[in-house]
């Protein structure tokens, strides 16, 4: 599976509606430490179908950069049943990423 570009308008269905566990990364392309993110996601999103990976360009999406309280990025929030069960501020190793979704 690749990463899911989140939209205001699919939100919903990928990630509060997903019958897996999803990550969201809220990011901007200005972001250096987001870039260095970006292809340890990718690497994971092509490794496992247990989980979703959501990328969402705050630039772009601000309201649900709003929504979900985002004021330092990357923003790293996991979603279960809908419901946000971890987060983490920074860029992340692998290691930690994969252990938040396995909570």
């Amino acid at each position: 599976m690749s990463i899911i570009e989140g939209t205001k308008d699919n939100f919903e269905k990928e990630v509060i509606k997903s019958d897996k566990p999803v990550l969201v990364d809220f990011n901007a392309t200005w972001c250096p430490p987001c870039q260095a993110l970006h292809p340890i996601l990718e690497e994971m999103a092509e490794e496992s179908d247990d989980y979703k990976i959501v990328s969402v360009d705050i630039d772009d999406e601000d309201a649900l950069a709003e929504q979900y309280e985002v004021s330092s990025i990357p923003c790293l929030v996991v979603f279960k049943d809908g419901e946000e069960v971890d987060r983490k501020i920074g860029l992340q190793p692998k290691k930690r990423l994969i252990k938040m979704l396995e909570k």
